[in-house]
């Protein structure tokens, strides 16, 4: 089966929590009629966040791909970006207030767009990324990402803790 790329003809309905229903139109051949319980991924999440956007069945295959959200309606589009926007949800990194560091595991204690979290970092040179443009991005020991838009924006308590690490 050939890739099927969505246009504004096909539609993009609410399923269930971050999961869609997509209906494709009478154009798109055999694949045309309805698919509930897709699930929406970024192909490119970090370099291109808004483009080429694939929507995965239950079984983890790709039923269809979303060039760009200027290929859907404005209804689709939102419901696409509110799905992502839930799936991958990574909270701001606002100021670190303060960081400790025990048997080589770093301990950091930060105010986030989502309130004060403490968390560990095991291996600072893997764990914590920061882009040219000043963009940050941070993975604890559990997993969860963080990201910083722009270090350079910090405070300097913040940025002095955050340069000490990378």
């Amino acid at each position: 089966m050939s890739r099927i790329y969505l246009t504004k003809d096909d539609k993009i309905e609410k399923y269930e929590n971050h999961l869609v229903k997509l209906t494709l139109a009478p154009d798109k051949g055999e694949a045309a009629g309805e698919i509930e319980g897709l699930e929406p991924r970024r192909l490119f999440p970090v370099s291109n966040p808004d483009s080429y956007i694939t929507l995965l069945d239950r079984e983890g295959r790709e039923r269809a791909v979303i060039r760009s959200y200027a290929d859907l309606d404005a209804a689709s589009a939102a419901l696409v970006k509110q799905s992502l926007e839930d799936y991958y949800l990574v909270p701001k990194i606002l100021r670190i207030i303060s960081k400790a560091e025990k048997y080589g595991t770093l301990r950091w204690t930060v105010e986030t767009d989502r309130g004060i979290v403490s968390f560990d970092i095991r291996n600072r040179n893997h764990d914590i990324h920061v882009m040219r443009s000043g963009f940050v991005r941070v993975r604890d020991a559990n997993d969860n990402r963080y990201v910083i838009e722009d270090c350079n924006k910090l405070d300097r308590h913040s940025y002095a803790l955050l340069i000490a690490d990378t």
